[in-house]
């Protein structure tokens, strides 16, 4: 089974990322899938969601500094 490497996560929009993951954990759930080829699944899942996670991690900081920032000026 051929994915593409790892390295190009970091190139997906979060929704791309989820996408692909939702797709993955349907392969696997299915039960079609070799153990071999299960494996390399899981671990690019595992990559998209780490990249999920820290997507979202670095919206709601952003969002923080935003609230923040605001909450700041209405004094």
């Amino acid at each position: 089974m051929s994915t593409a490497t790892d390295s190009d996560i970091a190139d997906l929009s979060y929704e791309q990322a989820r996408d692909e993951l939702v797709g993955l954990v349907a392969k696997l759930e299915g039960g079609q899938v070799g153990l071999e080829d299960a494996m390399t699944l899981w671990r690019r899942g595992e990559a998209l969601a780490a990249h999920c996670t820290a997507w979202l991690e670095r919206a709601e900081a952003s969002l923080r500094a935003q609230t923040d920032a605001e909450g700041a000026g209405t004094d």
